[in-house]
């Protein structure tokens, strides 16, 4: 089930959440911010409501769950960096970012979580790694909002396998950490809290579940599946998200992405024999 929530989740943020951001282009990336956190809390306070017998409170509350303030501040600062690469056409730039993330989740699940890979998977990570530092050699330089994204996303992912919350729980938590600063800046903005334009407002309101449903997708396949693989399964995103820049927004892309992107998926394919190999082993 966690293969499933993960890739529910991945080909989202890769295909459904660009578009949906493009659309609302007339708003500034802060404005979208702001909007997109009240909007998830609207509509996960009412998921919550509704499924309240099937969600599990964290309760007694401990120390660890102090920790969903920090990943409240992390997902906040990587959903601003997301939209302002959006905003500015640099669809490419994000997708270089959630190239590197999965490889800063694969070590810090080596690092942090005492996690151990299998000798194929080793290879792959390689792979992997040596497609990224290839691209980053040829282009000359790294892009500094890829490396932000890469790494807010990677110390997100630890934080909720740390805290180990229920997914709808834990996100409606965060949202609730940062509601304080989005109330702030849209009292401040000149821009309405509410645009007078229905198709304007439905795109905004829409926003609380393109943000919501795959995150609480992906906290609830972090729980379930290895940092590991989830990191290696989170290729997807970015491969739609290059995919999606290219043949709908006419990015172009140089040689020495389209060289990261073969070995990349090099990469995946023998990490996913691996692990089919491996689940076959453990089962018979």
């Amino acid at each position: 089930m966690g293969f499933v929530y993960a890739l529910g989740a991945y080909l989202s943020w890769g295909l459904l959440v660009p578009v949906h951001f493009r659309l609302l282009g007339a708003f500034s990336p802060s404005y979208i911010l702001a909007e997109r956190i009240l909007w998830s809390i609207l509509f996960v306070g009412g998921l919550v409501l509704i499924w309240r017998k099937r969600v599990r409170m964290p309760f007694p509350l401990t120390r660890r769950h102090g920790l969903l303030v920090v990943s409240a501040l992390l997902i906040g600062v990587n959903w601003l960096l997301y939209l302002r690469a959006v905003d500015q056409g640099h669809l490419l730039d994000a997708s270089l970012g959630y190239y590197i993330n999965p490889l800063m989740s694969v070590g810090l699940g080596a690092v942090v979580l005492g996690e151990r890979l299998r000798p194929a998977q080793l290879v792959a990570v390689g792979i992997a790694t040596a497609s990224v530092c290839l691209a980053v050699a040829w282009a000359g330089d790294l892009p500094a909002v890829s490396l932000a994204l890469a790494l807010t996303f990677a110390l997100y992912g630890l934080v909720r396998k740390v805290v180990g919350v229920d997914p709808m729980i834990g996100f409606l938590a965060e949202t609730l950490v940062l509601a304080p600063a989005a109330m702030a800046f849209l009292w401040l903005t000149p821009d309405p809290i509410f645009p007078p334009d229905s198709r304007s407002l439905l795109l905004l309101a829409l926003t609380g579940i393109t943000t919501a449903v795959p995150l609480i997708w992906f906290a609830a396949a972090a729980e379930r599946l290895r940092l590991a693989t989830l990191g290696l399964m989170q290729y997807l995103a970015p491969t739609c998200l290059l995919a999606l820049s290219v043949l709908a927004y006419g990015e172009h892309v140089e040689p020495h992405r389209l060289a990261m992107f073969v070995l990349i998926w090099l990469a995946l394919a023998l990490y996913a024999v691996d692990a089919f190999r491996a689940g076959r082993a453990a089962r018979g």
